[in-house]
């Protein structure tokens, strides 16, 4: 697949689709969204679940990787804004469980693979948000502003994004690096998602 230059994968990038890819397969396999059981309740936990996530990572991420502005990046935000809109009070929000098993986030090498993982999910979510729209009626407004958090700046984000990847120097150790905390963050998120019980 290109990148966003329209050349060849650089070898970080290709180290990072090729060590995600069972992890990311197998983690898609398992979201219930398009389960025929799946309805506004249950949505309702895995958003929670998400948040209790996201919430504390990209606490970790602060400070690293500022050239990609990661407050602007946050997903944070527009999970609180979902779960207020379908019905919980702030007291309720801020008694979430957290996730305290996060992947291990010390260094600029290890931020950039979490990063690949959340950023790539915003891709998902503009297939998500059509079909959460069409089954459960809910739209940016009423619970589904997380995926379609970049709104229309999606594309140029994550072209964005890769252009940095493509960009970003180390060695072959370091790139190992960066694709092992992308493989971290996969495997962290299901296994969260498994304890809070909102997985297929």
């Amino acid at each position: 697949m290109p990148t966003a230059s329209g050349k060849s994968p650089s070898p970080l990038l290709t180290a990072l689709r090729q060590g995600t890819g069972p992890c990311h397969k197998a983690l898609e396999d398992r979201l219930p969204f398009f389960d025929p059981r799946f309805d506004r309740p249950a949505y309702q936990r895995l958003i929670a679940a998400y948040y209790g996530f996201h919430a504390p990572l990209e606490q970790a991420l602060a400070g690293f990787l500022p050239a990609l502005e990661p407050q602007r990046r946050a997903k944070a935000p527009a999970l609180v804004t979902d779960l207020r809109n379908l019905g919980l009070t702030p007291t309720q929000i801020d008694a979430l469980p957290l996730c305290t098993a996060l992947p291990p986030v010390t260094d600029q090498a290890q931020a950039l693979g979490v990063m690949y993982v959340l950023e790539g999910s915003t891709l998902g979510g503009q297939v998500l948000k059509r079909a959460m729209a069409e089954r459960l009626d809910i739209g940016a407004g009423n619970g589904g502003a997380f995926l379609d958090v970049y709104g229309p700046e999606t594309g140029s984000l994550w072209r964005g994004f890769l252009q940095f990847l493509e960009q970003a120097p180390g060695s072959p150790a370091d790139q190992a690096r960066v694709a092992q905390a992308a493989i971290d963050t996969f495997t962290g998120f299901e296994r969260w998602l498994e304890r809070r019980e909102v997985l297929l």
